[in-house]
């Protein structure tokens, strides 16, 4: 299986090998051609209308570089065996030797994870471990006026009960907290990355 995304070092052999593949113009031309379906070596050779020893060196390259692969084996007329090119699904970054993306994007997105896990845990665990508060119903109270007419009156609890509605549900405080603390982090490592350049 192929890496869909491939980080480059500048110098590394990888690299090198990426770098000689589209040094010309006509890999540039067969992977413009590449790009609208798969092709032999004699469709390209038809099209950019150049020798076919040309295009199979600039094709080695490209697939020694991992830029095309061949996507399907065919049979022509007489039972030769024809090879179809296909452009791979890669996205290429390069980055420099000081810098390993993979492992910066792999830290933060194992914070993250652990952000979420402990948020579950304080919602899981919040009832457990705050105090339950004792709920007292509000007589019903009536007034001899308010008895003629039938209508009754609660009085509410807004006395005694603590004003809880106001206060943030702990396990958003804590995930909120937990993504503020890994933004600044990255905040962090874009000021380190500029500083270095």
């Amino acid at each position: 299986m192929t890496e869909n995304v491939v980080v480059l070092e500048p110098g590394d052999e990888r690299a090198q090998k990426i770098a000689k593949a589209m040094a010309s113009q006509t890999a540039n031309d067969i992977l413009a051609i590449l790009s609208s379906g798969t092709r032999s070596l004699s469709d390209i050779t038809d099209q950019l209308n150049i020798p076919l020893t040309t295009v199979k060196y600039h094709v080695e390259n490209l697939l020694d570089a991992g830029l095309i692969a061949v996507s399907e084996t065919r049979y022509s007329i007489k039972g030769r065996e024809v090879k179809m090119y296909a452009l791979t699904d890669r996205l290429l970054i390069v980055a420099p030797k000081r810098t390993n993306i993979r492992d910066l994007l792999i830290r933060y997105s194992s914070l993250f994870a652990i952000v979420v896990a402990g948020t579950l845990s304080v919602v899981a665990l919040g009832p457990l471990l705050s105090p339950r508060e004792a709920t007292v119903a509000a007589p019903l109270m009536m007034t001899s006026s308010e008895s003629n007419g039938g209508v009754y009156a609660a009085k509410a609890m807004a006395d005694n009960a603590p004003a809880m509605a106001s206060a943030i549900d702990p396990a958003v405080a804590f995930f909120l907290g937990g993504v503020l603390v890994i933004f600044v982090l990255l905040c962090y490592e874009a000021w380190l990355w500029k500083k270095r350049r």
